[in-house]
């Protein structure tokens, strides 16, 4: 160490290095039921028991009931195309006022939706600074296991996070950061509460003119700004508490698994417009469990349906409790418009029961009325 080293102060050796931010592996105690954790970033997921599982039964189906398919009259289709024709600044309302219909053709389109509502539970170590609260731990009983920790559940279909500390689970040990310091050193300054000024390189002065450095005034150190001259800090970890309370935390999350499907049988209309828009549900079938559906016209639909049900079980019911299901058929309104304007065929799509238009050519984007 030069002279310019010894002028930077010294450290306190009882004032130890920063630790690891999180405890390490093994530095933990293991609690009855939850050995899946090594201390780390680990997150374990834990299963639900078979009691908690619904078994199918086997060769049962569901019936649909017939539906008829909705049409749209000659008013409600040019009023639909007026309000499109409005928000699009480039196009006169001119020929929607003045078309002449041609044919107003109903297109059937069905809609499938099965939802399935999950709850799916993981925990975490987590700590906190110990300044005195009570500390629930073994010696207060046996920390149940994930699935028989109650909490109430939220509206069905709703997506909610939920996270509870699990009972006797708690225990204090020393900051693994500061090791029960309660100060860590400064790693800018590492330690010495100074630092070499940057502007003289520790000199003092300015080395072409001689003169004393303005920014240090000819000390040739700096106080650090970083520890405020004191050379350690207080631990981020336990706040200068010395210790931390473990716990593990519960984190319990309910969600509702969707999957859609409309066939795709309308080459010139995109089938990412129906996502914006709501049909007609016809047929809603809700039990823990649902089965394929038999006898509906839409044999694509059926196939789907039995697809869908399938991977919906198989996939959650290995990691997450399936809760509820509920499968939809929708009745999507979508009516082909043929018109005529200035002797000129031209077409337009009113689709959802919010009457929505789709159009990809229209007779003129002049902006005058």
């Amino acid at each position: 160490m030069d002279d310019k080293d010894g002028d930077l102060g010294v450290f306190d050796p009882n004032i130890p290095e920063e630790g690891p931010s999180a405890p390490p592996p093994g530095w933990l105690d293991v609690i009855h039921g939850y050995q899946g954790h090594t201390g780390g970033d680990d997150n374990p997921l834990y299963p639900p028991p078979p009691a908690y599982t619904p078994q199918p039964e086997l060769n049962r189906n569901t019936v649909v009931p017939n539906v008829r398919v909705a049409t749209v009259s000659e008013d409600v289709a040019r009023d639909a195309l007026l309000k499109f024709v409005e928000s699009k600044w480039r196009y006169s309302s001119k020929p929607a006022r003045n078309l002449t219909f041609k044919e107003l053709k109903p297109i059937t389109v069905y809609r499938y939706r099965l939802e399935t509502y999950t709850e799916t539970r993981t925990s975490a170590w987590q700590f906190e600074p110990y300044k005195g609260q009570m500390v629930d731990g073994p010696q207060y009983g046996m920390s149940p296991p994930p699935w028989d920790i109650p909490l109430s559940l939220p509206a069905r279909y709703t997506d909610v996070v939920v996270k509870a500390r699990v009972p006797h689970s708690s225990f204090v040990k020393l900051c693994h950061k500061c090791n029960g310091c309660g100060r860590v050193r400064c790693n800018m300054c590492h330690g010495r509460g100074m630092k070499r000024c940057t502007f003289c390189h520790g000199h003092g002065h300015n080395h072409s003119s001689n003169r004393r450095c303005s920014s240090c005034n000819g000390r040739g150190r700096k106080r650090c700004v970083s520890c405020h001259g004191h050379g350690n800090k207080t631990c981020s970890v336990c706040s200068g508490s010395q210790n931390l309370l473990h716990f593990i935390e519960l984190t319990v999350t309910w969600k509702n698994n969707i999957a859609d499907f409309i066939p795709d049988r309308q080459p010139d209309f995109p089938d990412k417009k129906f996502e914006k828009v709501t049909g007609d549900p016809f047929f809603v079938d809700e039990n823990v469990l649902v089965y394929p559906i038999q006898g509906f016209p839409d044999q694509e639909i059926c196939d789907v349906a039995a697809k869908l049900i399938n991977e919906h079980l198989n996939r959650f019911s290995a990691t997450s409790r399936i809760l509820q299901q509920r499968q939809t058929i929708e009745l999507v309104p979508l009516t082909h418009a043929h018109y005529s304007y200035n002797g000129k065929d031209f077409s337009f799509f009113v689709y959802g029961v919010e009457n929505k238009v789709f159009t990809s050519k229209y007779p003129t984007a002049c902006t005058i009325l």
